[in-house]
């Protein structure tokens, strides 16, 4: 079987401008943050980001990589509102298209099946349909005659995951409470880029249920120990709950100089750094 082991710089080279990429985790949970810096480090710009937002869409953001965002929420789980998403929002940086979390589950799994669109329920009576007015009503061609929102497929040119363990093969395992439907991001991208914390030989004593990244939708596999640092990553760790408090405080700039004008080594650095002079 192939061996689709990457660096972080392998992944964003195959990325390019203007396209549609994927970000999974959940608000501030294990996201591909390792990834998402290697993507501040490179020129990629006017992306369109499928997230459940959290300090990755705030990243891209403050840094105007971002022409539209397609998301349920931008949070920091233990701050409600991701606050470089709302500056960058508020100044007009983006184009935002809100629309309802089981909305954003039902276009990832059209994506998934190749689907135009899947009908849902979700959204209907509220202000979804008034501040998505692109979105369309569907009735049921059943003696139901029931009216559903028709949730449009949500395809990426790209996806970016952080799981716990994977292959070199490409096969992926979540060890945590939570899938944050990964899977679906992979398998509604083109390719799909896989960071872990660690590359193991196999699974062969692995829970099934665990195992829901399969080889055949991933494209790259990194290994990114402490790869979704700032977010949490549980069991392995959980959220650096001083580091996003001071990220979430400080002002763009002054953040990005501190800890994003290096490599990753140069923000592990950065951020051990930091924590001694807290002590």
């Amino acid at each position: 079987m192939t061996d689709k082991t990457m660096t972080p710089e392998d992944v964003v080279s195959r990325l390019r401008s203007g396209m549609t990429l994927g970000i999974g985790g959940w608000g501030s949970r294990r996201k591909p943050m390792a990834l998402v810096r290697a993507l501040l480090r490179s020129d990629l710009t006017d992306l369109t980001v499928i997230s459940y937002g959290g300090p990755d869409v705030g990243l891209l953001a403050a840094a105007g990589r971002i022409r539209t965002l397609v998301t349920a929420f931008a949070t920091l789980d233990s701050i409600p509102l991701e606050p470089h998403f709302r500056a960058a929002r508020q100044r007009g940086a983006f184009e935002l298209r809100e629309i309802d979390e089981a909305m954003f589950m039902w276009g990832l799994r059209a994506a998934a099946h190749r689907l135009p669109f899947l009908p849902v329920r979700a959204g209907l009576g509220s202000d979804v349909m008034r501040v998505n007015p692109a979105l369309r009503t569907v009735t049921s061609p059943y003696e139901d005659g029931e009216t559903f929102v028709a949730m449009p497929a949500l395809r990426m040119d790209a996806a970016l995951v952080h799981l716990h363990r994977a292959d070199r093969h490409g096969n992926g395992q979540y060890l945590g409470p939570d899938p944050y439907f990964d899977d679906l991001f992979c398998e509604a991208a083109d390719s799909a880029y896989v960071s872990c914390e660690r590359i193991v030989d196999g699974f062969a004593s692995a829970v099934p249920q665990t195992l829901l990244v399969k080889r055949h939708s991933v494209t790259g596999v990194v290994e990114a120990p402490n790869g979704a640092h700032f977010t949490s990553c549980a069991p392995d760790y959980g959220r650096d709950e001083p580091f996003q408090k001071l990220y979430a405080t400080t002002p763009w700039p002054q953040f990005a100089e501190r800890f994003l004008s290096g490599d990753e080594k140069t923000y592990r650095s950065a951020v051990h750094s930091w924590h001694e002079e807290q002590q």
